[in-house]
């Protein structure tokens, strides 16, 4: 059962929940319209003195659009970083010690991390009733609980709130700092607070804003990340993973919270096939598939991984009994070469280059953009990772693969480390996981999930008269999973792992993936 009740241990709050990690700014306090005024106040001052200096025209910081494009919930020289980019503007990078009037990425940082302090000491703070009642609520019932926060500010602030003692743990700017954590969308400080906690990720809740935050903790694989938008004008945390979207904390029924299930739990899609078989009755079924992993064995060097005759010709009267896309992390030249069939259609890069009958083409334009840093951060990761054995870089048109199945584990570190290094030295990028893979990818809102959504409209398949289906292996193929609750199936192959997935059946390896795929064409056949 996805959400067994446990009333007399915990009652209101489903028994799988063991901990609630909470954002702080915008979740728990209401520090964001600060944050907000002590970012525009820097980058106007900043802006209008580099504006009479140089003679360029004016552009002033922008309180809505810039904050959460560029700011909001990184880290603050990130932050300075990030904005300055988007106006072509580079600045050393400096030191933390920098002080507030140097000009440096550190500096003008600590000159906004100032007049945050100056706002905070002068107005106090103020925070959101409901999400407070949910932390005493929380507290009384034994459930661990963290506060999660990318500003070395959050000491200071909690306690000027008077809610420092309702959390177990804290996970912010000053410990990332020491510990070395990067920042969101990467899920570290995330995972920290659950490790700290005693907690596995997939047994936590989280409560987050911001759109980086919202990416963090749905690739750290939590059990359930609710996304908080108080304004209503923040429609892309569903589309950056917050399984819920909630205008107030007083409207979330804790009892009643969505949760990823576990892989090996799931039943089997050979055992419910009557079932599956049943529903897809009189419906058109649209087939997804990914490629390593589902359709061929994970194998050692990615250029093992061929297509074998017998999934191919299993392959074959499904293209003509019903559509097929194989969407793959591979290129899209690439995974095309290898399956070798018609009318069907390749969503190469994750879905950032498709190609198919009835010209259905698409290239992603934003991400087009990021091809630039993409090649430079290609050399880098070439040149870097050249002395580490058994570390394979592999360059596809709209992302880089760091592979690291060979990697011996005592250097394993050393990849993630110098990857995060190359993501640090290019703007527009982000970091990707995968099985025993890192990538690199433009840093837009598109993924696997995003292509399916866009191949269902393209193809006029998005309607009640169609079942889309998709088959998947990776922590990638979650997005295409998660996008088909309710109105599709996904069926994750698992490899006997366990893991968190938004998944309704599971099958084992490739051969159960060419069991079903025979009994689905026969299926198929039938209704045609």
């Amino acid at each position: 059962m996805d959400h067994p009740s446990s009333k007399k241990e915990k009652p209101g709050i489903g028994a799988w929940v063991q901990a609630v990690i909470f954002d702080l700014d915008g979740v728990l306090t209401d520090t964001a319209e600060l944050h907000s005024r002590a970012w525009k106040q820097m980058f106007d001052g900043y802006l209008e003195a580099r504006s009479q200096q140089r003679g360029e025209p004016l552009q002033p910081f922008d309180s809505e659009a810039d904050y959460r494009r560029f700011v909001d919930g990184k880290p603050r020289y990130e932050g300075v970083q990030s904005f300055l980019a988007s106006r072509g503007i580079q600045l050393d990078f400096g030191s933390p010690e920098d002080p507030p009037e140097r000009e440096t990425v550190c500096g003008l940082g600590n000159r906004k991390n100032r007049i945050y302090q100056e706002f905070v000491d002068s107005g106090g703070v103020k925070t959101y009733p409901p999400a407070i009642d949910m932390l005493r609520r929380l507290k009384a019932k034994q459930i661990k609980t963290a506060v999660v926060s990318s500003s070395k500010n959050c000491r200071k602030v909690i306690e000027a709130a008077n809610i420092a003692d309702l959390f177990d743990v804290r996970v912010d700017g000053e410990v990332s700092a020491a510990r070395g954590l990067a920042g969101k969308p990467a899920p570290d400080i995330f995972l920290a607070a659950a490790a700290d906690l005693k907690v596995a990720p997939d047994r936590a809740v989280v409560f987050e804003d911001a759109l980086s935050g919202v990416e963090a903790a749905r690739s750290g694989h939590f059990g359930s990340v609710i996304g908080v938008d108080r304004t209503g004008r923040n429609p892309g945390l569903k589309e950056h993973g917050a399984d819920r979207v909630v205008t107030d904390l007083a409207t979330v029924d804790l009892a009643d919270l969505p949760r990823r299930r576990q892989t090996t739990d799931l039943p089997s899609a050979l055992d419910r096939i009557a079932d599956i078989s049943r529903w897809l009755d009189g419906r058109q079924t649209a087939l997804f598939l990914d490629y390593d992993g589902t359709l061929t064995p994970i194998v050692a060097q990615p250029d093992q991984a061929v297509l074998t005759e017998a999934m191919r010709e299993t392959l074959r009267p499904l293209t003509g009994a019903c559509s097929v896309a194989i969407v793959s992390g591979r290129g899209l030249d690439d995974v095309r070469q290898r399956v070798a069939l018609e009318n069907i259609t390749y969503a190469g890069s994750h879905g950032f280059e498709i190609d198919g009958p009835n010209q259905t083409r698409l290239r992603n334009e934003k991400g087009a953009q990021a091809l630039p840093a993409l090649d430079a951060a290609e050399k880098q990761l070439r040149n870097r990772l050249a002395d580490i054995e058994g570390a394979l870089v592999e360059r596809k048109r709209f992302s880089i693969a760091v592979h690291y199945r060979n990697v011996a584990s005592a250097h394993m570190d050393a990849v993630a480390d110098i990857v995060d290094d190359v993501l640090y030295d290019h703007d527009g990028l982000r970091k990707g996981h995968g099985k025993k893979v890192l990538e690199l990818q433009p840093d837009v809102a598109w993924d696997k999930g995003h292509a399916v959504r866009w191949l269902l409209r393209r193809l006029d398949l998005d309607q009640k008269t169609v079942c889309p289906i998709y088959i998947g292996d990776d922590v990638t193929d979650e997005d295409a999973f998660r996008v088909l609750q309710g109105g599709g199936l996904g069926i994750v192959v698992h490899g006997r792992e366990t893991r968190g997935t938004y998944a309704r059946y599971g099958l084992v390896d490739p051969e159960e993936v060419r069991t079903f795929l025979q009994q689905l064409s026969t299926q198929c056949r039938g209704g045609a």
